[in-house]
């Protein structure tokens, strides 16, 4: 590449590597390999990014000889510094580990962050976009839920930036944060198998769920299938809750109490579960065997310590929060959707029938 080394007329100095006679924000990002939102952060709150990537950022902004552009710092000036949190139930501890990845990024940045929850009610939900017309927000994270197509529309009369964090829609293009749920769901089935285990059941979330229900279902259907290790309608559907996993575990006890093992889609469901059974003298896990979903705080409390299949909560509301503050510093771009690994935690209430 040929540089511009012509030199400006109207005051003499010579043109910034790369050519670039105004260089922006987007190059100094590009020059230093960080975000946009870290170069931001440097400009306005440098003791909040790590020294390396400062350094990195203070070099490129010396090279590219960046000042901050009046007119953009106007519209920042008119921010109003607060996004907000949409989740569907703020009694699941699942949430609150989400929110603090969120409210850190969110410091990070001196915003403040509004929860809202929905209750899986649409009215409440509209009645808090009929709100964010009146009162203005920088952006907005919808956690867990369907994105349903109205509520779509009323994402659109904002014209905010939104992120999904542990959900993705296929029809809009809107930047997410995930797990693969079919992978995780088919490698809890896997374990159960590996771990000698012939008779599993599962309590699902819901069927009709496209996001967290039917992805684990059919991940974990798939894995028992190779091996033909689930028993005969040996499947019952909750809605994530402990007491629908404790009502599931007595369904599926009533039928099939040969069961060695069950899959709960949700640790909350897990827990229901076992409670059932140890409240019958049932032991975990030499008698029947509970793996979860999620990894939340009271799995590892619980006796046994459930097995379970960890999501990064926190990192999922930490990088929703970062990718939101990429799309509120520049408008013209959607970042792009991240998918996260998740991670089979291996605890005591899964036993080996191997052995």
């Amino acid at each position: 590449m040929k540089y511009n080394k012509k030199k400006n007329k109207c005051n003499g100095n010579r043109e910034r590597d790369y050519g670039l006679m105004n260089p922006t924000i987007h190059d100094i990002a590009k020059r230093a390999n960080v975000s946009i939102s870290t170069v931001s952060r440097v400009v306005n709150n440098p003791l909040a990014v790590r020294e390396e990537k400062r350094q990195r950022v203070l070099e490129a902004i010396k090279e590219l000889g960046y000042e901050p552009n009046p007119f953009a710092s106007g519209l920042r000036d008119r921010l109003t510094k607060t996004i907000v949190a949409i989740i569907p139930d703020i009694a699941n501890p699942f949430y609150a580990s989400m929110f603090r990845g969120i409210e850190d990024t969110a410091r990070e940045q001196r915003n403040n962050v509004m929860i809202c929850n929905t209750d899986r009610n649409e009215e409440r939900f509209f009645e808090y976009m009929r709100y964010f017309k009146k009162k203005k927000v920088d952006g907005i994270i919808f956690a867990s839920d369907p994105l349903k197509e109205h509520y779509y529309k009323g994402f659109e009369e904002l014209n905010i930036p939104v992120v999904l964090a542990a959900t993705k829609s296929e029809d809009h293009l809107l930047p997410y944060v995930k797990i693969d749920d079919y992978q995780a769901g088919y490698d809890a089935g896997m374990f159960l198998i590996r771990n000698g285990h012939k008779r599993i059941g599962m309590i699902s979330g819901p069927k009709s769920d496209p996001i967290a229900g039917q992805p684990r279902y059919e991940g974990f259907l798939a894995s028992l299938k190779k091996y033909e290790r689930l028993a005969d309608d040996s499947v019952v559907f909750g809605d994530f809750q402990y007491d629908s996993g404790y009502s599931g575990m007595g369904k599926l006890y009533g039928k099939h109490p040969d069961l060695t093992a069950v899959f709960a889609a949700s640790d909350e469901m897990a827990l229901g579960a076992m409670a059932f059974l140890q409240r019958r003298n049932i032991d975990v896990p030499r008698q029947v065997s509970v793996i979860g979903f999620d990894n939340i705080r009271f799995s590892r409390m619980i006796t046994p310590p459930l097995t379970t299949i960890s999501q990064p909560i926190y990192e999922i509301g930490k990088e929703a929060a970062m990718l939101l503050y990429d799309w509120i510093e520049n408008r013209d771009t959607i970042p792009k959707g991240k998918q996260l690994q998740h991670e089979l935690i291996v605890r005591d209430s899964v036993s080996n029938r191997n052995t």
